[in-house]
């Protein structure tokens, strides 16, 4: 189905609706797990810097692997890593659901950030795919905006509100049924697309800005428990300032 195809102008507006339910997902999980933290802390035994690294591992893995996704979209088609985004990210948030430990929940939290990386920028590209007039193009990038600011604030009364009533997992296996609702509806409107010249993902520049990215967010969370001036934390520093 192409862009031009009567049937994806009068389905826009629709489209959008499940472009901003898809990109309200992999933001609000960006704090949702704030709230469930003491818990956390409780049920799995995590100390102070486990914690800060099941809240860090999906922020830094999602941050450092956003540009690589938005390439793998323009090459090989966005609705494509679209759906492969959602289905990576259930599958990964019901792993993390049911972590019996701190390592095993960080992995987990680490692999949803893959599957948010490649939903975010496919949600942008398509919109500005589907959306031709530049002023209703407009209208739909801010709203996009306005749902992706609205989730921020929505994640931990989202967290506290499911911690109420259910366990720690639960918020993370609240994707899942909103994955499922996303994937069907994206599947029956959301056309494809794709920009092949638009993005040259270059390998050695995109392992770099991982690895800079990676040293640094180890450097804050470690640096408190290991002396910030130990050794690890001075080298672990130095080679943040090299990749720079």
């Amino acid at each position: 189905m192409n862009v031009s195809d009567p049937k994806v102008h009068a389905r826009r507006w629709a489209i959008l609706a499940v472009l901003c339910l898809s990109l309200f997902m992999v933001v609000v999980d960006n704090l949702i797990v704030n709230v469930a933290l003491p818990t956390l802390s409780r049920e799995l035994n995590a100390g102070t810097s486990a914690l800060q690294w099941i809240v860090d591992s999906y922020s830094l893995v999602f941050a450092g692997l956003l540009l690589a996704g938005g390439g793998l979209g323009d090459r090989f088609g966005r609705k494509g890593a679209l759906q492969i985004g959602l289905v990576l990210f259930a599958a990964c948030s019901t792993m993390a659901a049911f972590a019996n430990s701190t390592s095993s929940l960080i992995l987990w939290r680490g692999a949803m950030g893959i599957g948010a990386a490649l939903v975010f920028p496919a949600t942008l590209a398509i919109i500005t795919n589907v959306f031709t007039d530049p002023v209703e193009r407009a209208k739909a990038i801010g709203v996009w905006s306005a749902v992706s600011g609205a989730a921020v604030a929505f994640g931990p009364v989202a967290g506290g509100l499911l911690l109420e009533h259910f366990w720690w997992g639960s918020v993370f296996l609240i994707n899942v049924p909103i994955v499922a609702i996303a994937l069907g509806l994206g599947y029956r409107l959301v056309p494809t697309s794709k920009d092949p010249s638009g993005h040259n993902i270059e390998p050695l520049g995109f392992i770099l800005s991982i690895a800079m990215i990676g040293l640094l967010v180890f450097t804050v969370i470690e640096g408190p428990h290991r002396g910030w001036a130990s050794a690890t934390t001075l080298i672990s520093f130095a080679a943040t300032a090299a990749l720079l």
